[in-house]
C-alpha cells in the first residue's frame, strides 16, 4: 500500500502564495492525483487535479491563481498557490485514484488514497 505525505502549508498574508508538495511512495503511474482541501464546518472539496498524461483540472474558485503539477518519475504532486485569500484557508489534502483523465475528479469517494493534510491559513 502506498503513502501520501503532504508539506509546505503555513500562514500567508492575502495575496501572498505558498507551495504544496505531495510525495507518493510506493505509488506507480497512479493515473488521477488531486488535491482537496476543507474549510472548518465545511466539506470537502476539489481544488485541483491531474491525470498521468498531464490532464490538468480546477475547481472554478482557484483557476488562474493556482497550478498544479505532478513529476511521475519522481512521485510527487505539487500545487503552487499565488493571490492567496482568506477563502483559501482549509486543511489540504493529496489524494490519488484510479480516474481516467481524471474525470469526476471533483467527487472524493472516487479517490482511494488520503495523505494526513496540511494547513493553509490566509490572513487579510
Amino acid at each position: 500500500q502506498g503513502q501520501l505525505v503532504e508539506s509546505g502549508g503555513g500562514s500567508e498574508q492575502a495575496g501572498g502564495s505558498l507551495r504544496l508538495s505531495c510525495t507518493a511512495a510506493g505509488y506507480y503511474r497512479t493515473l488521477c492525483m488531486g488535491w482537496f482541501r476543507q474549510a472548518p464546518g465545511q466539506e470537502r472539496e476539489g481544488v485541483a487535479a491531474v491525470d498521468v498524461e498531464g490532464t490538468i483540472r480546477y475547481a472554478d474558485s482557484v483557476k488562474g491563481r493556482f497550478t498544479i503539477s505532478r513529476d511521475n518519475a519522481k512521485r510527487t504532486l505539487t500545487l503552487e498557490m499565488n493571490d492567496l485569500n482568506s477563502e483559501d484557508t482549509a486543511m489540504y489534502y493529496c489524494a490519488a485514484g484510479p480516474l481516467k483523465r481524471c474525470n469526476g475528479w471533483q467527487n472524493q469517494n472516487n479517490f482511494a488514497s488520503w495523505g494526513q493534510g496540511t494547513q493553509v491559513t490566509v490572513s487579510s
